[in-house]
């Protein structure tokens, strides 16, 4: 089986990053895979396919010139000649779909959103007779697009996040002088990060609080605006640009938080509570469906900044508090999201396409 895996771009994102584990089952079934990208953006998901040895091609282009990128997408399918054709993100599943019909070739498009805007909406339901199969990338969001798209037996789902334990790094048992608070993502308006920064500033006015410093790894396009914010503030704030060591920085941190407007799996926060990390997040996506609320971290309101800072304090003056609901955290996500159980899923959905051989049993990704 040839399968072209298209994406909008190489951008560093939660659609990206774990392209490495799911083409590690797809090759496991015996598919050559290669990732065709309809931009370049950013360009650090090209690290992360390189270490994998997994062939890719990146059309020099933009966001909006979309003839020229299904033009593109047509003559490199021509070329190799891919029995599927696997789409993420709207802008590829639409031109994938459009490409893979004029070749008659079948598809796959994953769904990472729970909150699929109207637009994307609109096209995708264009779609959605002429798909083989469609990939919801968690539960909550196999819901969503099932009452969005009217998505039937054609919908499964595959959660992208699995857990690794050989990534996973203790955090070190030294006494640190502050309490470490942290996030990991693209520095992107859909993060909340602007309502992190003010929880920081009400947090900063509190008295009596033990010393915190927070940590904000990743790049994207609001960092100049949170730098800014930062400066005016003099918030103990440090941004530490993108990060391709996301579990060396989680090993140093004692709170993990994720006030999103929205989301899909989050890896990231799953990821934090592998580690053993409570984590403070808001309802998006698939968080407080992982999160037992009070148990194995804090779900608090959207846009809330007084919530954030309410629940940040509650941890950090509370250590024992914090490592009981960050062992609690790690519990969570190793039941739900083990490496058998993503390899289960992604299997059941190559079962449901013809051309993949039988299952080798081996589809890790060191």
């Amino acid at each position: 089986m040839r399968v072209a895996y298209i994406v909008n771009s190489l951008e560093a994102g939660g659609a990206q990053f774990p392209i490495p584990d799911i083409i590690a089952v797809l090759r496991a079934r015996g598919a050559q895979v290669c990732v065709f990208a309809l931009s370049r953006k950013d360009g650090l998901t090209i690290p992360h396919l390189e270490r994998h040895a997994i062939p890719y091609r990146v059309r020099d282009g933009g966001q909006t010139d979309h003839l020229a990128a299904l033009r593109w997408l047509m003559r490199e399918m021509k070329v190799f000649r891919p029995d599927l054709m696997w789409t993420s993100l709207a802008r590829a599943t639409f031109w994938g779909q459009i490409a893979a019909t004029r070749l008659k070739v079948p598809t796959v498009h994953w769904i990472h959103t729970a909150l699929i805007s109207r637009g994307n909406a609109f096209l995708l339901r264009r779609c959605r007779k002429r798909a083989s199969l469609w990939v919801a990338d968690s539960p909550t969001v196999q819901v969503a697009a099932r009452r969005i798209l009217g998505l039937g037996d054609t919908l499964m789902c595959w959660p992208i996040f699995q857990v690794q334990e050989g990534k996973i790094q203790r955090r070190p048992a030294q006494q640190k002088p502050f309490v470490s608070i942290g996030t990991i993502g693209r520095l992107n308006p859909v993060k909340g990060l602007d309502v992190l920064c003010e929880a920081v500033r009400r947090l900063s006015l509190m008295p009596d609080l033990p010393e915190f410093r927070v940590f904000i790894a990743g790049d994207g396009p609001e960092r100049a605006a949170l730098e800014r914010t930062i400066a005016a503030h003099r918030l103990p704030i440090e941004l530490l640009g993108f990060c391709d060591k996301p579990f060396a920085f989680l090993a140093g941190l004692d709170i993990y938080v994720q006030p999103s407007h929205r989301e899909g799996m989050c890896i990231a926060a799953h990821e934090a509570m592998s580690c053993g990390l409570p984590l403070i997040a808001t309802a998006a996506g698939q968080l407080p469906f992982t999160v037992e609320d009070g148990h194995s971290g804090i779900i608090i309101p959207f846009n809330d900044p007084a919530a954030l800072a309410a629940a940040m304090a509650r941890l950090i003056v509370s250590p024992a508090r914090t490592a009981a609901m960050g062992a609690a955290a790690a519990l969570r996500v190793r039941a739900l999201f083990s490496s058998a159980a993503f390899e289960s899923s992604g299997n059941a959905i190559l079962d449901r396409l013809p051309g993949f051989s039988a299952p080798t049993g081996d589809a890790s990704v060191s």
